[in-house]
């Protein structure tokens, strides 16, 4: 998937400046989407250029002035067209903490171990935000009211994978450090 895609995607919350896409990249499309500012903003000057985005220039007191994108009519036609394309493959885990995890009986176990507490850590972080933004969306509403009344059910969907996902994190570290503690408990029985 291109960035242009999630660029798209984050743009039909409406107009935004490129700060704000990267900001809000952060706490909307993070779940699925990782880029950094100057990425959001190469590829927006791409986008413009290609007829997808228009940008207007707002004047600030005491800011730089800013420019606000939009998708044009081509823009909304590439998102409908990208969404009837058969997704990839889906992606494959790489996670430099699973392959410490792979070399733990070998490595050093309380690093690992550190490293697998510090991943929870910022899951939780990540289920604290998720769950405040789960709030925003609902405004009070079910679930149920939720789709059947808001104009967009998007986001809701992916905020839910992205809070899954977390919460799955979650429970594997919690596996993860009973079974290290279990094994650490273990050599050092044998040890005496």
């Amino acid at each position: 998937m291109a960035l242009r895609n999630a660029v798209m995607a984050a743009l039909l919350e409406g107009e935004a400046s490129g700060y704000d896409l990267a900001k809000g990249f952060q706490s909307s499309v993070a779940n699925f989407w990782m880029a950094t500012p100057q990425q959001i903003y190469r590829e927006l000057e791409r986008m413009e250029s290609e007829g997808l985005v228009a940008a207007r220039f707002v004047q600030q007191e005491r800011r730089p002035n800013k420019r606000l994108f939009s998708l044009t009519e081509a823009g909304y036609a590439a998102v409908h067209a990208y969404t009837t394309e058969p997704p990839a493959k889906p992606t494959a885990i790489r996670d430099e903490l699973l392959v410490k995890v792979q070399c733990v009986d070998v490595g050093d176990l309380q690093a690992v171990r550190a490293a697998i507490a510090q991943r929870m850590e910022l899951a939780a972080a990540k289920v604290v935000r998720f769950e405040r933004a789960r709030e925003r969306l609902l405004a009070g509403r079910t679930e149920d009211e939720y789709f059947g009344t808001a104009e967009r059910i998007g986001p809701y969907l992916t905020l839910l994978r992205g809070l899954s996902l977390e919460q799955d994190n979650l429970r594997w570290g919690e596996v993860a450090l009973k079974r290290l503690d279990q094994r650490t408990a273990a050599l050092a029985a044998r040890a005496e």
